[in-house]
């Protein structure tokens, strides 16, 4: 039986594409497991999916100075051979690293056995962790053709993000009985990330009597962002968060508002939904939901407004513009180059391991 060692961790981002892979791993006959930080919310994730896991000590490498800067090192060093012990016992064919600073001891470990890696980029740019691990890897997945530039050639593919197949079986019909809305007006779905976005939600709440004249809304708002002066307002129903019944939001959903974060995008185009993205600005992030969501504008897949250009009359005109157009951005969508990425991403590993 070839065995697998997935590992990543940090935030959900780094964790979700993994989770994606499991059903195709299993029915391939891999033996899989999994190595995580001691308390990431990977560890919740991947017990909860019935993979055998491991914690090893980390640490965050930081490009800023915080007083954490003088024991994280210890921490990643103590990893590195938490992670050494780790690959000698299981001896996997090989490490498919999702990312996160957490990744960097596994990876570097497994060079150290001769085992091969492959990588797993899902942003624009790769970030710090997968920078420290790409010259010990074979093969660097990504998810945007423009990343490609930032790669090494020989070792980069094209393959996109793996999504949840559940989010693909998505019933529309379930999704009204959920909301209570109505199959005779198109409903815009609006996330604004696990923990909300105060710009968007205001916005959306700002514009809510101009929307419903066409629209029914549903605000997925995150975590104490209910406002309890719409809660009986016809055509809008607002959520902190939705787990499993996500999937038949989606299927209702005409048109998505969406941040733009890697995996989000990536589910967006899975399922073929017209969306437009309003990317978390630079100036609070190393600014890759902005180049995220320039490939997807450059590619035909999204409308894009920036927070900076974010008003009322624009929101609105780009909404109607975007579901007048929705067939457009679907055809796009359809034609793109980023297929079935947990096929491209399997049969990538499968011919890894018949290599080493």
């Amino acid at each position: 039986m070839k065995r697998i060692i997935l590992t990543g961790g940090g935030t959900a981002g780094h964790v979700t594409p993994n989770l994606a892979l499991l059903p195709t791993l299993k029915a391939k006959n891999y033996d899989i497991r999994y190595i995580g930080s001691q308390n990431g919310i990977e560890k919740k994730l991947i017990t909860e999916a019935g993979i055998p896991y491991d914690g090893i000590s980390s640490g965050k490498l930081r490009r800023y100075f915080d007083i954490k800067n003088f024991s994280d090192p210890f921490r990643v060093a103590k990893g590195y051979f938490e992670a050494l012990q780790l690959i000698k016992k299981y001896r996997p064919n090989v490490v498919f690293s999702k990312g996160g600073f957490v990744s960097v001891p596994v990876v570097l470990a497994a060079k150290h056995y001769h085992i091969p890696v492959i990588l797993h980029e899902s942003d624009f740019t790769p970030g710090l962790a997968n920078k420290l691990c790409i010259p010990s890897a074979v093969k660097i997945c990504c998810n945007f053709p423009e990343t490609l530039n930032y790669l090494p050639p020989e070792k980069s593919v094209l393959t996109g993000s793996p999504i949840r197949t559940e989010l693909l079986l998505g019933e529309r019909l379930q999704g009204l009985q959920y909301t209570g809305l109505s199959a005779n007006k198109p409903i815009l779905l609006v996330i604004g990330g696990s923990l909300g976005s105060v710009i968007i939600n205001t916005m959306i709440r700002k514009s809510l009597n101009d929307l419903l004249q066409d629209f029914q809304v549903i605000h997925i708002c995150g975590k104490g962002n209910l406002d309890e002066s719409l809660k009986q307002k016809p055509g809008y129903v607002q959520y902190e968060y939705v787990g499993a019944p996500l999937k038949d939001l989606f299927a209702a959903a005409a048109l998505v508002i969406s941040r733009a974060g890697a995996n989000a995008i990536c589910e967006l185009l899975a399922l073929r939904k017209p969306n437009i993205l309003i990317p978390l600005s630079a100036a609070a992030s190393r600014g890759d939901q902005v180049l995220n969501s320039a490939s997807f504008e450059k590619q035909g897949f999204s409308s894009v407004i920036t927070e900076e250009q974010l008003t009322k009359e624009l929101l609105i005109k780009t909404i109607s513009d975007t579901y007048k157009h929705r067939n457009e951005y679907i055809t796009a969508m359809e034609s793109g180059n980023m297929q079935d990425p947990i096929d491209k991403i399997v049969n990538l590993i499968e011919e890894i391991c018949s290599d080493f």
